[in-house]
C-alpha cells in the first residue's frame, strides 16, 4: 500500500495539480486547494520542452495538450536589423523522447484547464478561494486549519504554492528569493502565419525579444530589460511601453506589433530566483515547484521542472510502504542536483546578458537538453 492514504495539495499550479493527479489515479484521497478563485483564467503563453511533455504523457493529457497547442522542433536566431534577418535556425533537443515534439507552446489557461479537469477525472476533490490558515502536525499526521474555520487531518501535506509560498513560512523557513536584475513584457495575441517556432533577437534596446506559437491562432510576445518600477504604469502606458520596445524589432514583429491593441493582454513582470536547500521537507509537509526552486524563463524550464517534481514525488509515495527518512532522502537525490543545475544554468544565461558577456549559450542549453533527456 502507499505511504499515504490521504494528501492536501496547497496550490492548484503545474506542481500541484499534477501530483493530485498522479496520486489519485492510484486510489489516494487527495484535496487541493488553491487561493484564486479560477487558476485557469491566469496567465498568457508557456512554453514546454519535451521533458515536460514526456510528464504531460504521464498525467494522460497529452493528446490534449498536442490539440491545442502548437509543437516544433527548432529555434531561430533573428538580427535586431529593419529586415528582422534570420540568421540561423538550432534543432532543439528532443528530450522527451523522439516520438515527442522538442518543443510545445501552449495558453496557460489551456493547460491550467485540462490538468484540472484531469484531476476532477482522477478523483480529486477541488476548492478554489481557500487556503490553509495554519498547520500543527506530530508523527501521525498534519492538522490544518483553512479559511472559514473548517479543518482537516492528512498523512501529508504538498506545498505547491509558489514562489511566496505560505506554506514554507507556516513550517519556519526562511528562503531568500533574490532578483535577477532583469525584466519581461509579455503579450498574448493572435499568430501571424509566419510564425511556426520560437525566434529570439538578441540586441537592440533589449537584451531580448522573442515570441512562441502557442496554438493555430495564438502566440505570446516578449521583450527581456533591465528591471524597472514599472507598477505606477496605467494599463494603456504599458501597453505604450511595450509597442515603443518592440518598434526596434521587425520581420515578424512588425505583424504581431500591429496586433498589440489590448492593454488587458499585456502583462511585466520580474524575474526573480531561488533554491531551497534540501531537505524540500519538515516533517510531513514538502515543498515542490516554484515553492522549492524558482528561476527565469531563459531555459523555458520552470514548468518541466515543476511536472518532475510532481512526478518523482508521487512516484516514491506510491512505491513505499512508509513516509520516512529514506523515501525523503531518495527525493533529494533524484531532484535537488538537477532542480539546482537547471536554475544555476537559466541565471548564467541572463547574468550573460546583463554583464554584455558572449558566453557559451549553446554549449550550455545543450547541456542543460542532455541532462534533461533523462527521465527524473
Amino acid at each position: 500500500m502507499p505511504a499515504v492514504n490521504n494528501v492536501l495539495v496547497v496550490g492548484g499550479g503545474l506542481a500541484g495539480t499534477a501530483t493530485a493527479i498522479l496520486l489519485a489515479q492510484e486510489g489516494v484521497a487527495v484535496d487541493l486547494i488553491e487561493v484564486k478563485p479560477d487558476i485557469a483564467a491566469i496567465g498568457s503563453g508557456i512554453t514546454l520542452q519535451g521533458n515536460a511533455l514526456r510528464e504531460l504523457r504521464r498525467l494522460g493529457v497529452w493528446e490534449r495538450a498536442r490539440a491545442e497547442g502548437f509543437p516544433f522542433d527548432c529555434l531561430g536566431l533573428r538580427a535586431p536589423d529593419p529586415a528582422g534577418t534570420l540568421l540561423v535556425e538550432i534543432p532543439d533537443v528532443r528530450s522527451g523522447g523522439p516520438d515527442l515534439p522538442a518543443t510545445m507552446g501552449m495558453p496557460r489557461p489551456a493547460l491550467a484547464r485540462m490538468l484540472l479537469d484531469r484531476a476532477t477525472e482522477a478523483g480529486v476533490k477541488t476548492r478554489f478561494g481557500v487556503t490553509a490558515t495554519s498547520l500543527a502536525q506530530n508523527a501521525t499526521g498534519v492538522d490544518v486549519t483553512f479559511t472559514g474555520g473548517s479543518t482537516g487531518r492528512y498523512d501529508l501535506v504538498v506545498g505547491a504554492d509558489g514562489i511566496r509560498s505560505a506554506i514554507r513560512r507556516m513550517v519556519g523557513i526562511e528562503l531568500a528569493t533574490r532578483p535577477t536584475g532583469m525584466g519581461i513584457w509579455r503579450a498574448f495575441g493572435p499568430r501571424p502565419a509566419s510564425v511556426t517556432n520560437t525566434d529570439l533577437f538578441y540586441g537592440g534596446p533589449s537584451y531580448l525579444a522573442g515570441y512562441t506559437p502557442t496554438g493555430s491562432n495564438s502566440l505570446y510576445a516578449y521583450l527581456v530589460e533591465d528591471v524597472q518600477d514599472r507598477g505606477g504604469l496605467g494599463p494603456d502606458e504599458k501597453l505604450a511601453t511595450m509597442c515603443r520596445l518592440a518598434a526596434a524589432y521587425h520581420g515578424p514583429w512588425d505583424e504581431i506589433r500591429a496586433t498589440l491593441t489590448d492593454p488587458s493582454r499585456v502583462n511585466y513582470t520580474r524575474f526573480e530566483t531561488h533554491v531551497l536547500q534540501a531537505p524540500w521537507h519538515r516533517g510531513r509537509v514538502v515543498l515542490i515547484g516554484d515553492a522549492a526552486h524558482s528561476c527565469p524563463p531563459t531555459l523555458a524550464q520552470g514548468g518541466a521542472q515543476a511536472l518532475e517534481d510532481a512526478a518523482v514525488l508521487a512516484e516514491l509515495l506510491l512505491a513505499r510502504d512508509v513516509l520516512d527518512e529514506d523515501l525523503w532522502d531518495e527525493l533529494t537525490a533524484r531532484r535537488y542536483d538537477r532542480a539546482k543545475t537547471v536554475v544555476d544554468a537559466s541565471n548564467q544565461v541572463g547574468q550573460w546578458l546583463l554583464d554584455h558577456e558572449q558566453g557559451d549559450v549553446p554549449g550550455l542549453v545543450r547541456r542543460i537538453g542532455d541532462l534533461v533527456s533523462q527521465p527524473a
